[in-house]
């Protein structure tokens, strides 16, 4: 266990305590181009202009050097064919980088993707987590995303993964499946039909999340997507029950995570305080930055303040945000973007503030409960 991860540890701890000078993990879409269709999400229904370029990213990674964390997401990670040069900036200046995450939906060429992985890999970065996309059986799977032949080629690149993974054993892996209205019910065949085509995988090599509404990020807005209450929870217990607690600092985390999804979906309450803008934030392609990906309250853009997040995290817009937080005020919302830093920074056993039931009506208008079916 390197001097990354104690960092990395060292700086969730002290979250606990007071507010960090610098946040230890950024979530960053670096493109919003996408190939797939899905039915949960409208991210591939914009044409981005003006995403920011590598020369930006460079800038900003050499002003802001205190990333532990770095969660790359899109759109599709792969389609921006600087990538590996992305990954490179981060790694050359936040010297203690321990864990890079990124999603795909496998439809990019199998083997750039593979190549440039690989190129990522050798970077030196201690813990690399990729998250395959699979939201159900073939027929479902290629429904939802909205692409016919996508189950195949999902299965295909976690084949080819196991197989980097003999060179390359900072690499881990996972099909990430999110529950929705459109494959409520449907985990259990999914499972099935995946361990038929790869018989070594346990439900510790899924990752779940529910459909939830982000204007910001997903651009969703309709909440008919989201799946029905018992259903999710019914299938959410399943998987708990069937997974296993393995003891490692990563999958305890992950389990928590499992453990307060449950309890959100059976409240409709968030079981952790979000720690946005205390240990992360969220910066979409261009360079907005907002406290979360599920909190559609820009703070600043990275171009107009120079690529110095000083000056948003130690800014007055950023003090506000913290106190509608303190106070319960937020979005309700538990995604793995956040929740990850709320089990690390909540290690108190510090919840939620319970809502404030005479809020302002400003407060009021920025507090839209992600809804959750009866």
């Amino acid at each position: 266990m390197g001097f990354e991860f104690l960092g990395l540890a060292y700086d969730g701890i002290r979250s606990n305590f007071s507010r960090l000078d610098r946040p230890y993990k950024l979530n960053f879409a670096i493109t919003m181009w996408c190939q797939s269709r899905c039915m949960t999400c409208n991210i591939w229904q914009l044409r981005p202009k003006g995403e920011l370029t590598i020369d930006e990213i460079r800038e900003f990674a050499r002003k802001n050097t205190s990333f532990r964390w770095i969660g790359l997401t899109g759109g599709e990670p792969f389609l921006r064919s600087d990538i590996v040069e992305i990954v490179k900036a981060f790694k050359e200046n936040s010297k203690g980088l321990y864990l890079l995450t990124m999603p795909t939906n496998s439809l990019c060429n199998q083997e750039t993707v593979v190549k440039k992985l690989a190129q990522i890999l050798e970077l030196g970065i201690p813990k690399v987590v990729i998250t395959l996309s699979l939201d159900g059986h073939r027929e479902l799977h290629d429904k939802v995303r909205g692409v016919q032949g996508n189950y195949d080629k999902v299965i295909s690149m976690y084949k080819a993964l196991t197989e980097l993974r003999k060179t390359h054993k900072n690499l881990s892996f996972v099909f990430g499946y999110t529950i929705s209205k459109i494959n409520e019910g449907q985990f259990q065949r999914t499972y099935d039909e995946v361990k038929r085509e790869i018989p070594q995988i346990t439900y510790n090599d899924f990752h779940i999340n529910v459909a939830q509404l982000s204007n910001n990020y997903y651009h969703n807005t309709d909440d008919s997507i989201v799946a029905d209450r018992g259903i999710a929870l019914g299938e959410l217990e399943n998987i708990f029950k069937n997974s296993s607690a393995e003891i490692t600092p990563m999958k305890i985390i992950e389990r928590q995570f499992l453990r307060g999804l449950i309890e959100f979906v059976r409240t409709g309450e968030a079981p952790r305080k979000c720690r946005s803008l205390d240990a992360s934030l969220f910066m979409d392609n261009m360079g907005n930055i907002y406290p979360s990906i599920m909190w559609d309250r820009k703070v600043a853009n990275l171009r107009e303040i120079g690529y110095d997040l000083s000056k948003v995290w130690n800014g007055e817009d950023a003090s506000q945000i913290r106190s509608i937080i303190d106070q319960g005020m937020d979005p309700i919302h538990w995604t793995s973007c956040e929740a990850y830093q709320s089990i690390v920074g909540s290690a108190l056993g510090q919840r939620r503030a319970k809502r404030v039931v005479n809020a302002a009506p400003h407060e009021e208008q920025m507090t839209e409960k992600i809804p959750i079916e009866n």
